[in-house]
Parts: structure tokens; C-alpha cells; sequence
């Protein structure tokens, strides 16, 4: 995508963005934009919902219909969205803690629905905005400000969280695999039902600094030594896969997606009357 064509997606006035030098968030946004471009979706019909954090700020720098909302609550907000506009593509951009802390139960029952809209999960491992505190899915171990000592809990796995939960379509990259985030987000837009993308992300402000990896540049290094494609994977054993990044398309299935079956429901009861 040619930056001139880019800008035009943009709120120019909103620019700078408050992300830090070398933020991840904003890779997984330009793979959001060009995800759109390619596919030639009419921005008066496309509506992006973000919650809190580093990067629900996102939907403060796009120019579309843009709902910038509480804490934990965008899918909410989202599906209200979408069940009062069905002709919109709707999209929720919001970061782990979000979206599977606070937000986690919207996260769950969106899934379970199917509800059609696409969930981007901007995962940088820790609370970025707020602190550096530990998030749902900071790898054991890895040190935050609330774990100074190693992260003892056991984080979420976001893509085996997603396909137990009922979404539809399931896919994971990193930001250094930029290619493979555009095509994902590509095919979640198109997919009708509740799909997941998880963009793995580098917060080197925090994350990094505190666990030795404060340069961004050495943070997607990381990333391209440490994802693993799925179907390889899928050939090595649980020590092999130690600490690696999994990425790839984990599922993709087609069944009805909420609006049709409330549809059909309201069509029901109006046979009844």
C-alpha cells in the first residue's frame, strides 16, 4: 500500500499517536488499513470499537465509524453495533488485557454466539498504558512490574481459548510476519461469523525492558527466531515447542452466525401474532 493511499484512512489532526518509538500497535493497524484496502470496503459501511489501553487508541487515529468505549467492554458495544447495523463490517481492536482480562466474558460469549465480527487481539503480553502489570498472557516466568520475580500464572493460550469458546474462524501471526497479519485480518473481514485474530506484539517500554529485551528492533528479532508455522509445529514434540510462538490459521468453520438464527426467531414470533 502506498503511503499517500494509507494517510487518506487516517485522522491526520489525531497525529502523532502516543505509542511509543517502535510500538508494534502500529504494524498491526497499517495490516488492519491495507487488510481493508484490498479488500475495497466502503468505510461509511465499516464501524471499529475499541476499549482501553495502548491500543484501543487506535480507533481515535482511523477515519471511520469509531466507537472508542469503556474498559473490557468493546465487544459489547460491538455487538450492539452490529445487531442494530447488519450491512456494516464491524471490528474490535483491543489489546490482551482488555479484551481477555477485564473484557474476558464478552470475549467468551462473542465466540460462543458467533456473532460476525472480526476481533483483533493487539497481544503485547503485559498492561502496556497503565503500568507494565502482568496480563492474562505474559509467559511464565517473565517478569512485569506486578512480578518482579517471574509471572507464576498460567497465561491464556488466545487461539485455544477462542476455538473452545465457539469463534469460527482462528488465526495467529506476529508483527514481524507482517504479510501473514494482512492476510489473516483479510480473511477474517470476509469470514461471516465471530472471527480471531491474535497479532502478537512487541511492548519493548515494558515487556522488554524488564525482561531484556528494551530494543524493538531485538524484540521482532525474537519473533521471527521463535514462531513456529502450525503445520510444522505440528511434526515437534512439547519441548521443542517450549516458549515458541505458534502461528498460522488454527480453524475455520462455517455454521450460522447469530444474526441469522435471531432472525429467524423474530420471523417466528411474527407468525404467532
Amino acid at each position: 500500500m502506498k503511503v499517500e493511499k494509507l494517510i487518506t484512512y487516517l485522522r491526520e489532526e489525531r497525529w502523532p499517536s502516543i505509542w511509543c518509538a517502535g510500538c508494534g500497535n502500529g504494524i498491526v493497524l497499517k495490516a488492519f488499513l491495507q487488510a481493508i484496502d484490498d479488500l475495497k470496503l466502503n468505510r461509511e459501511r465499516i464501524a471499529v470499537v475499541s476499549g482501553i489501553g495502548c491500543s484501543s487508541r487506535a480507533t481515535g487515529y482511523i477515519d471511520f465509524n469509531t466507537l472508542h468505549t469503556l474498559h473490557g467492554r468493546a465487544i459489547a458495544f460491538a455487538t450492539g453495533v452490529k445487531l442494530a447495523r447488519p450491512d456494516f463490517h464491524v471490528a474490535v481492536l483491543g489489546g490482551d488485557g482488555d479484551i481477555l482480562a477485564i473484557g474476558g466474558n464478552h470475549f467468551i460469549h462473542a465466540c460462543r454466539r458467533n456473532i460476525d465480527i472480526t476481533i483483533i487481539i493487539f497481544n503485547n503480553m503485559i498492561y502496556g498504558m497503565t503500568g507494565g502489570q502482568n496480563s492474562p498472557t505474559t509467559p511464565l516466568e517473565k517478569r512485569a512490574s506486578t512480578t518482579p520475580y517471574g509471572n507464576i500464572e498460567k497465561p491464556f493460550d488466545t487461539v485455544k481459548l477462542a476455538i473452545a469458546a465457539g469463534a469460527t474462524y482462528v488465526a495467529r501471526a506476529t508483527v514481524y510476519h507482517y504479510p501473514l497479519l494482512v492476510k489473516y485480518i483479510t480473511k477474517a473481514l470476509q469470514h461471516k461469523g465471530t472471527a480471531v485474530v491474535e497479532a502478537v506484539t512487541n511492548c519493548h517500554t515494558y515487556y522488554g525492558r524488564y525482561n531484556n529485551i528494551a530494543n524493538p528492533a531485538d524484540m521482532l528479532e525474537y519473533f521471527k527466531k521463535n514462531s513456529i508455522m502450525l503445520e510444522k509445529a505440528k511434526t515437534m514434540s512439547e519441548e521443542e515447542l517450549k516458549d515458541k510462538i505458534i502461528i498460522g490459521e488454527f480453524h475455520q468453520e462455517i455454521r450460522p452466525d447469530y444474526l441469522e438464527l435471531y432472525r429467524e426467531v423474530v420471523a417466528k414470533a411474527l407468525e404467532e401474532e
